[in-house]
């Protein structure tokens, strides 16, 4: 296949139902407050998240770089989304992806990956010297690239094509039905979508406070390093795409209060979404007082919640892993 007939496949198909996700007010959930939030569902993208958009993006512009040809294997690291995002694209294209995880990956995750084709290479054991899985994965990225001489490694944490497909698409989509909002809730890990919107509101010169919604447990914003049990949000080193203006405000979240989060969506507004959405819900709830009566504000809400039906919406795996006593709190009642 040539690098032209990939190009033109990528401007249809599947890869044309990538972005214009709703973005509707959460009444029930937020009704009985002074300003009013907007949730942006990423998980109605085809591939099930916000991933879909980098991932689409880092794949387009590689090609036309002619770093991609239809010989090429992708590679990244990923704890799940980014890899099922890859896979479905590089199923379409026909060309070999390799997903480098960890251990907390789900197996839904797993399922879904293997259901694109894409290849799973699990890192079982964490970087010895920082303790961490994602420096590991890394690592064998590297070599899986080096041995590989038709390889093509995307780099979420690197590659500015991440954050330019969400300062291109997402907050754009969500300025152009809101206009200048005045709180923004976004979860970080590769920081690659609140880098993209950071972009976009600066480019425009408005004065939207950017919420960076971060994991207890979490090193990106200068937190205490600590075990995390849920993917997706947080990370164990700083991304090369963090800037230190890349939020005015950090909130940060633990485990037991993202379940909560997402509990609290499929009982108010019945969204079934994944940890991280449940992150931002919290982080909404924590910050709720100081934010100004009548404020518009935006969450992005990243990924659904049935790759978390044995995680974040498994009563014995909340009271086991995170250590809630009562599943009524978790619940919320």
């Amino acid at each position: 296949m040539s690098k032209e007939g990939i190009a033109l496949q990528l401007e249809g198909g599947i890869a044309d139902a990538i972005g214009r996700t709703p973005l509707i007010r959460l009444r029930r959930l937020f009704g009985g407050e002074s300003f009013q939030v907007y949730g942006k569902l990423e998980w109605m993208n085809p591939g099930g998240s916000s991933k879909d958009r980098p991932a689409l993006y880092m794949l387009r512009e590689a090609i036309r770089r002619g770093e991609i040809t239809g010989d090429t294997v992708v590679i990244e690291s990923s704890s799940g989304n980014l890899a099922i995002s890859l896979a479905q694209l590089c199923g379409y294209l026909g060309l070999r992806f390799i997903c480098v995880i960890d251990p907390r990956t789900t197996e839904q995750h797993k399922r879904i990956i293997r259901s694109f084709g894409g290849e799973i290479d699990l890192v079982r054991e964490p970087d010895p010297e920082t303790g961490e899985f994602l420096p590991a994965r890394i690592r064998r990225v590297g070599e899986l690239v080096r041995h590989m001489p038709k390889a093509y490694w995307t780099n979420q944490y690197g590659n500015p094509d991440n954050y330019m497909a969400h300062a291109e698409t997402t907050m754009k989509e969500i300025g152009d039905q809101l206009g200048e909002i005045d709180y923004l809730f976004c979860g970080v890990s590769s920081c690659g979508t609140i880098r993209g919107c950071m972009e976009y509101v600066n480019s425009r010169q408005w004065s939207t406070q950017i919420v960076a919604v971060d994991a207890v447990g979490s090193v990106i914003f200068g937190g205490e390093k600590g075990q995390r049990k849920l993917p997706g949000l947080g990370a164990g080193i700083t991304p090369a795409l963090y800037r230190q203006d890349v939020a005015d405000r950090v909130v940060h979240v633990s485990d037991a209060e993202c379940v909560k989060g997402c509990r609290d969506l499929v009982r108010c507004e019945s969204i079934l979404a994944g940890g991280s959405s449940g992150g931002v819900i919290a982080a909404i709830r924590k910050i709720a007082p100081a934010i100004p009566a009548g404020a518009m504000c935006a969450a992005i809400l990243p990924d659904r919640g049935e790759r978390y039906l044995t995680t974040v919406y498994d009563d014995d795996w909340v009271r086991r892993e995170l250590g809630v006593r009562s599943a009524s709190y978790v619940l919320g009642g």
